[in-house]
């Protein structure tokens, strides 16, 4: 083994991060491996690498012993005695047997560990990285296509986007730059496998954590959030502080924040709603834009029945039941929505049995212009307009 060698094994131990003393112990056990193979040998050997030398030595190793059965493992206490009188039976004896051309195939042997190992470490240290961005946002670059997957560029790693994954209103070329969300690392044989999301409602939550300064400090906490990726999102935001508007901060002056997360998402329409501990008030705000009357809570079944004036049914049901589906989603209670009309029929108005209800106040809208599923301007009260 030359002194060039030894340089290259200390200038990787820098560069690489790869400890010197592991390089070296895969380097003797490949040289064991190396020497058995190229030489045809059965024996106990030990490689000894002298890295101030640059040289390596191959060492039989052999058991003294009274009778000798197997003379590549074993060596009588006689022939232990004339190379050193001080052997004892069940000592070890040491010999050396490094071959003449032994240079040659160390110096091969070496090339290739060194390879592996530094494409392992490689492995290590990318794994490392992104095992820690699990659950984050990056941004990639689309690199190219096929029938099961978008491959993205995230700089050291080629991650993997699943149709599955995909939004169904998007459409992907390579060099796009697009935002995705880390749902999977893990240590394959070839590599890191990572793979991505543009439909996870994470993603959702980590644009807004990167547009919205007062939730990536704490200061308004996203407490649930329900996604139709392409389509439709609705978030629940909250403040601690009554000083502080959760919605507002979320939309920003003007609408400029929550656009430039709907841009992002090529247009996907976000409801952002206020959470509230009080299921009535939390279910209200979470049909928005819908008005809602009045909330039925029945707490055993965890399900509340909703009374929408007889208008806006179709609204706050949505365009097929993808308002109230959300909103389900995103408070964790059944709803059931009724007209005015077909609650009166029922009932409802008058007679409340045991459970509890309350009358809600207009709830509101943010995060889009008011309008109902269509994108058409929200339907009036009758009312207001005989007025």
């Amino acid at each position: 083994m030359s002194s060039d060698l030894v340089e290259a094994i200390t200038a990787l131990e820098k560069d690489k991060g790869i400890s010197k003393e592991v390089l070296l112990e895969a380097l003797e056990a490949a040289l064991i491996s190396a020497y058995k193979r190229n030489f045809d040998q059965a024996q106990n050997v030990r490689v000894d690498i002298n890295e101030g030398l640059g040289q390596i030595k191959v060492y039989a190793r052999k058991e003294v012993v009274e009778s000798v059965e197997n003379e590549n493992l074993q060596m009588s206490l006689e022939q232990a005695k004339n190379l050193n009188s001080h052997y004892q039976l069940g000592d070890t004896v040491e010999i050396e047997v490094t071959p003449r051309n032994f240079g040659r195939i160390a110096a091969q042997t070496a090339k290739q560990v060194v390879t592996q190992r530094v494409r392992e470490a490689e492995r290590g240290v990318i794994f490392s990285e992104f095992i820690d961005r699990e659950d984050d946002i990056m941004t990639g670059i689309v690199q190219r296509l096929d029938h099961r997957f978008i491959y993205v560029d995230l700089g050291r790693v080629e991650a993997l986007l699943p149709q599955s994954e995909q939004m169904p209103n998007e459409t992907y070329r390579p060099h796009d730059r697009i935002k995705v969300y880390i749902t999977k690392v893990e240590n394959a044989k070839k590599g890191p496998m990572i793979t991505v999301s543009r439909t996870h409602p994470g993603l959702l939550k980590r644009l807004f954590e990167l547009e919205v300064p007062e939730i990536y400090d704490g200061t308004v906490e996203i407490k649930s959030i329900s996604r139709e990726a392409g389509d439709r999102s609705k978030i629940a935001v909250h403040a601690e502080d009554p000083a502080i508007d959760a919605v507002g901060a979320c939309v920003g002056q003007k609408g400029a924040r929550v656009q430039t997360i709907v841009n992002e998402l090529k247009g996907e329409k976000i409801d952002i709603v206020r959470w509230s501990e009080d299921p009535v008030t939390y279910v209200a705000n979470a049909l928005s834009p819908s008005k809602v009357v009045r909330v039925i809570v029945h707490e055993e079944e965890k399900a509340t029945t909703v009374i929408v004036p007889d208008y806006q049914l179709s609204l706050a049901i949505g365009k097929k039941g993808q308002n109230a589906r959300l909103a389900a989603k995103l408070t964790g209670w059944k709803i059931d929505i009724k007209s005015e009309s077909e609650a009166e029929e029922a009932g409802l108005l008058d007679d409340f049995s045991d459970e509890r209800t309350d009358i809600v106040p207009e709830n509101e809208v943010a995060g889009q212009e008011a309008s109902d599923e269509y994108g058409e301007p929200l339907p009036e009260d009758p009312s207001e307009t005989e007025k």
